[in-house]
């Protein structure tokens, strides 16, 4: 697999052999979304994989990437991933969580991290797309004006709009389209007025 855009672009990294990996096209659909400049900002990528997701944050300026993922083959592969590309060499900070995603989302919320940008992407036979947004949502890890980004099987429902907003305040969601068997559903959190 390729990094698609940025500094590293046309780059090869390792990819697990037991997982579904973010397809090229989805994976330029976020960045063509959110933009290809993401300088200054902080990106979160659950549910981890590869790290392909969180290498093109990366490779597109991020000041601060968080990589969570538990299984240890994919860890592996993303530590293997970070020898070849040596993120963090211009002053990024970058770091991998080796935890479960709902944990290390609270655990990021008692650090007082937060973060523009998160992107989930959890194994579709698990269904957890509906939990992970709802654990988002209840626990403070986003930035005023921030996207969140999830990948999910088509078969799975997440919470509509107006749900989203009664729960976490002024939300607006961006896109939601079927990419053969994944579906991806961005919402962008505006800032309140006065904050």
């Amino acid at each position: 697999m390729k990094i698609i855009t940025g500094e590293y672009s046309g780059r090869n990294i390792f990819m697990p052999g037991h997982i579904r990996p973010t397809q090229n096209l989805l994976r330029k659909a976020v960045f063509d979304m959110i933009g290809h400049d993401l300088s200054g900002l902080s990106f979160l990528d659950l549910f981890s994989g590869s790290g392909a997701m969180g290498f093109e944050a990366i490779s597109c300026g991020a000041a601060e990437v968080c990589m969570v993922e538990r299984d240890p083959k994919c860890v592996g592969v993303i530590e293997d991933n970070m020898m070849i590309l040596k993120p963090g060499e211009n002053g990024q900070k970058v770091d991998l969580i080796i935890k479960d995603v709902f944990a290390s989302i609270k655990e990021l919320e008692r650090q007082g991290r937060k973060f523009h940008v998160v992107f989930f992407d959890p194994p579709f036979d698990q269904r957890l797309g509906k939990k992970t947004l709802k654990t988002l949502l209840a626990h403070d890890i986003l930035h005023p004006n921030s996207f969140l980004i999830a990948q999910y099987g088509t078969d799975e429902t997440l919470p509509g709009i107006d749900d989203v907003q009664e729960i976490a305040g002024r939300f607006l969601l961006v896109k939601d389209k079927i990419y053969g068997s994944s579906r991806l559903t961005v919402y962008e959190r505006l800032a309140e007025e006065g904050l």
